[in-house]
């Protein structure tokens, strides 16, 4: 009996869908450029500098040392905390964004800690942070 033979069919690679997705990358790619030549539509020579720095340095953080007793110290001056809401408020007037670190003595009373809390709460300070220090193991 014989055996059919048929033609054995070779194998096609469909390529449709990627020729569709290299014309939406191109579309893609065409619109984006388009944006950046838009910007350059005006013939601008720009300075030079030789060293770009911001006009202003960010200012230090304010760090408030509290002692055991309860005595306030800012930049190595005692302070009492009248003086340390007049010097927070006017360093709050000159940068927005100032930022106080607080360091409470830990045998102290906690209550000193939140005065100085407090204080930076009536001033608006938003950046205050705590310090501490890692126990020894």
């Amino acid at each position: 009996m014989p055996l059919k033979t048929g033609t054995v069919e070779e194998p096609k690679l469909d390529l449709t869908p990627m020729i569709d997705i290299v014309f939406l990358l191109i579309i893609f790619f065409m619109v984006g450029t388009q944006f950046t030549e838009m910007e350059r539509q005006y013939d601008i020579k720009l300075p030079t500098v030789t060293d770009a720095k911001p006009l202003t340095n960010l200012p230090d953080d304010i760090i408030v040392n509290v002692q055991q007793d309860g005595e306030i110290s800012v930049n190595g001056e005692k302070k009492s905390l009248p003086e340390l809401q007049a010097s927070l408020e006017l360093a709050k007037q000159n940068f927005p964004g100032q930022s106080v670190v607080i360091r409470g003595d830990a045998s102290g009373p906690y209550q000193n800690v939140m005065n100085i809390l407090e204080i930076c709460h009536r001033v608006k300070i938003r950046s205050v942070s705590l310090t501490n220090r890692l126990r020894d193991e």
